[in-house]
């Protein structure tokens, strides 16, 4: 993957002088969204700009051992107004790990009220929205904390890159591919975590972190989730499972709880498309997954008015569950009369 000189050139125009800048990333934040967040305001402070990082609601639990997480304001718990002074003063905004603004819920709208901000957009989603002053857009980088640390090799070289910037980038990296395991897996991506690793980060240490720190109600609700909720059809092609606010509740359900249960199903022998549809006040939440050629970016964006990347994509359902389920069963047949199933 090679980004662009020209790009990297406007970018550092952009930051040839100090600047007040805000870093932006989804709702919902994975460990990519926090990683690429933390490392590039790390670099942007250490060469003199004042840097606020923002996120639209908190992270999951088992996300709190990342260094730095603690100095990102939470957008929904910020009763101080600290993110709106920082939206309303910044001068650069930049937008991580999301396509459009539409992504940020009740944040997007503090963005869109500064209109004089130039805007940066650096992520891999497909189909980004072109509401930005530079767009550093690559669908086949495997992760948007691969694309900066790429970013901060090319533009201040790879001995910027601190110890504590390493670890969350490699957060990101990591969960973003499944622990390495899914697609624009590249000889260059691991190169970049070589370099990474050469600063000292305890891989095992991060792993465990990540993948060995949830609740006993969490592997309860998982169980209950595959032994319960998990439909198979399609001839043993697709599989959905849901689950309601109830349900979630009975298990005490944290935020960060159900991620990594829509992969599950994508372990049975012939599966080749998976959903979950997690219930929330006022919408339910999809998240679809895929192997090969299934492009559930397409899905989502057809049915759920979503998107994401082709073999994981989300959207959302504004319809009551029983509704939403039979809508995706028809929806999986259409889209397999078609022939893309």
């Amino acid at each position: 993957m090679d980004i662009s000189k020209d790009k990297l050139s406007a970018l550092g125009d952009m930051l040839s002088r100090p600047r007040k800048i805000v870093i932006v990333s989804h709702t919902n934040p994975d460990g990519d969204a926090i990683g690429s967040s933390i490392a590039w305001g790390d670099v942007l402070a250490a060469t003199g700009h004042t840097v606020t990082r923002i996120l639209p609601n908190r992270y999951p639990y088992y996300l709190d051992f990342m260094p730095g997480i603690r100095e990102i304001i939470i957008h929904k718990n910020d009763t101080e107004g600290r993110a709106a002074e920082a939206i309303a003063e910044a001068d650069l905004i930049f937008c991580l790990d999301f396509h459009t603004v539409t992504r940020l819920d009740a944040l997007g709208d503090a963005i869109e009220s500064n209109r004089t901000a130039e805007r940066v957009l650096i992520d891999h989603h497909l189909d980004p929205s072109t509401d930005f002053d530079l767009m550093i857009s690559h669908p086949t980088a495997s992760s948007t904390s691969y694309l900066v640390a790429r970013i901060i090799e090319e533009m201040f070289g790879a001995g910027s890159i601190t110890r504590r910037m390493a670890e969350v980038l490699f957060v990101g990296m990591m969960t973003d591919t499944g622990n390495f395991a899914f697609s624009y897996i590249t000889p260059d991506l691991f190169r970049v975590v070589a370099m990474l690793c050469s600063t000292g980060i305890d891989i095992p240490a991060i792993h465990n972190s990540v993948y060995s720190s949830f609740t006993e109600g969490r592997a309860r609700l998982f169980g209950y989730v595959i032994n319960r909720k998990m439909k198979i059809f399609h001839n043993g092609q697709v599989a959905h499972m849901s689950l309601t606010e109830q349900e979630m509740r009975r298990f005490w359900f944290q935020q960060g709880d159900s991620e990594g249960f829509v992969n599950y199903p994508l372990t049975i022998r012939k599966m080749k498309m998976s959903a979950i549809f997690i219930e929330h006040h006022d919408f339910i939440r999809v998240s679809l997954r895929s192997r090969g050629k299934i492009d559930v970016n397409l899905f989502a964006s057809r049915y759920f008015n979503g998107g994401g990347h082709k073999n994981a994509a989300g959207g959302k359902s504004f319809a009551p569950m029983a509704e939403t389920l039979r809508h995706f069963e028809e929806s999986v047949a259409e889209f397999a009369a078609e022939g893309l199933l």
